[in-house]
């Protein structure tokens, strides 16, 4: 049981280490970020689904924060069905990627 447990401790180690070693490529993510453009990539868009709020712009935006909320809503610590539904569909990679490119866009603007 020990090895076992100690198996485990390491193999979530590797993970966290592997994890930390993901550099984001903006340049990567030309593809990744059209399922995000629909809905902030459009000043002022509201979404009416589950209710109605004002979607933020999240050009300009921290990779660091990007990658955070699209971890949380792949594991549903974040609580949206869309974001969920397609945060679940992202790699690591594929978050620090879209993360990158985002930091990497004027504030408050639609991708170009």
């Amino acid at each position: 049981m020990k090895k076992i447990f100690a198996l485990l401790v390491l193999a979530g180690i590797f993970n966290v280490a592997a994890a930390a070693d993901i550099v984001g490529n903006p340049k990567a993510a030309a593809a990744k970020v059209e399922m995000c453009i629909g809905c902030h990539g459009i000043p002022g868009y509201k979404a009416s689904f589950p209710e109605v709020y004002r979607v933020p712009m999240i050009g300009g935006q921290s990779a660091k924060y990007i990658e955070s909320a699209l971890t949380a809503y792949k594991k549903g610590d974040r609580k949206h069905p869309t974001m969920h539904g397609i945060a679940a569909s992202l790699s690591d990679q594929d978050i620090a990627d879209v993360a990158a490119y985002y930091a990497q866009q004027p504030s408050n603007t639609a991708p170009k």
